[in-house]
Order: C-alpha cells, then structure tokens, then sequence
C-alpha cells in the first residue's frame, strides 16, 4: 500500500512504523539519518538568541514521548540563508524590532509558500510591544493585510498527539510585564489549509526554558504543547 508522506510520518510517530524517513523528505546533509532536527532561525534586526535552554527540552520531549529519531543538537541559521529551506520545523523568537532584510523576506516567504512550518514566539509576552508590532507588520508586508487570524479552539494542533480539552496558557502571561493580559488564542498564517506559522504572544520559549531534567519536578510535563506543535509541523 502506497502511503502519503503524511501517513508515514504519523505511522512512524505513534510506532506502528519503524522505518526512516526517505532520503528525499530530509535535507541532504550530516541530518540524513534524523527525522527530526530543530532550526532557530538567526535575524539582523533584533535578539534571535533567546531562551536558549528551551530547545533541548522539546528534544528531550520528543524523545519521550515519540518514536522520532531526533537530532539531539540546536541547529542555529542565519534566515538570510538558503540553508533555512531545507529545515522541517523553524523557531523565530525575540524582544526586540523585527525588520527583515531582502534576503531574509524572500527566504521567509519562500520557505512558508512552499510547506515549511515556523513557530514564532513573542518573548515579550506584549501585545502591544515592539516584537509584536514590528513581527505583525513582516508578516503584513510579505503575506498581505490581516494574513494572522486567529487560531479556533477545535484546531487539529490541539489534539494531533496530546488531547488539550483548555487552551494552553504561560505562567508569564499575567506577571505584571507586559500587556497584563491572558492571551486565549494564538495566531496563524494558513496556506493551502495548514498551519505555515505558528504565532504566540504567550512566550512558551520561557516556559520551556529550563533543564529538562527538572521536570520531574512538575506536576504536568509543561512541555507537552511543544510535542503537539512539532508533531503537526510534520504531519499536516
């Protein structure tokens, strides 16, 4: 029986599916031998080197959690790069201005027009921030007008491996910095019916960011989420 590329990927997830991935769904160099690999994506114009523990962590859950075989490393790229095509799941997050250059506009676009996934993180928890307003007005100049909407509660990335019945919510959102609000959606720009980026001002980046031996700590693996979010990057 032939199979989609997303019925492979989500046999090999939940274990019914031992094999690797095709050479030809991953890019080719040193990850050849990975399913998953992890891309924060470097930027000119503001602090792209942000909760920088976060990573490890949703690896580490991915490992948990999953039958993936997932590259342990952080893969840092410039977005100016054409490296950054090649990625199955990218992270874009900061406090500060988001002003792209013209290689950084055409490779966003180009990566997000052709199936890539990109999770962008407000790590200013602020609505009304610099990071969210300079991030919203990229993505209106590359994407048109109104291009985020707002993400419905029943969303496949809600229950693609973890069942979230609530809506997943940040200790960060009401600690008296920043906009003081809980944010009971996130955002997202569709292309041909899926998630292409993931926007949150919820700052899940500094949920995450700890050692990810601490979590036996918590009473609830916040880092659940993080698996969902990933998990729908590569099946949708």
């Amino acid at each position: 029986m032939s199979l989609t590329r997303k019925e492979f990927l989500r046999r090999l997830i939940l274990g019914s599916c031992a094999a690797a991935l095709p050479i030809g769904l991953r890019a080719e160099d040193s990850r050849q031998h990975y399913d998953f690999y992890f891309t924060r994506l470097m930027y000119e114009s503001g602090d792209w080197d942000v909760d920088q523990r976060m990573p490890s962590n949703l690896l580490n859950s991915l490992v948990e959690y999953t039958n993936l075989k997932v590259d342990p490393t952080e893969h840092i790229v410039p977005l100016a790069d054409s490296k950054m095509l090649l990625a199955p799941f990218c992270y874009l997050s900061g406090h500060k201005l988001v002003e792209f250059t013209p290689a950084e506009a055409r490779n966003f676009r180009d990566y997000v027009n052709r199936g890539g996934f990109v999770f962008v993180d407000d790590c200013n928890h602020d609505i009304d921030g610099l990071f969210a307003k300079s991030f919203e007005a990229q993505m209106n100049k590359l994407f048109g007008k109104n291009c985020l909407q707002k993400l419905p509660d029943d969303h496949d990335l809600y229950h693609c491996f973890f069942q979230f019945d609530e809506l997943p919510v940040t200790s960060f959102e009401l600690n008296g910095w920043g906009d003081d609000l809980v944010h009971d959606y996130l955002k997202a720009i569709i292309v041909n019916g899926r998630i292409a980026v993931l926007y949150s001002n919820k700052d899940f980046g500094c949920e995450w960011d700890y050692d990810y031996r601490n979590k036996r700590w918590l009473a609830i693996d916040n880092t659940k989420f993080a698996v969902n979010i990933v998990i729908y990057a590569l099946t949708s």
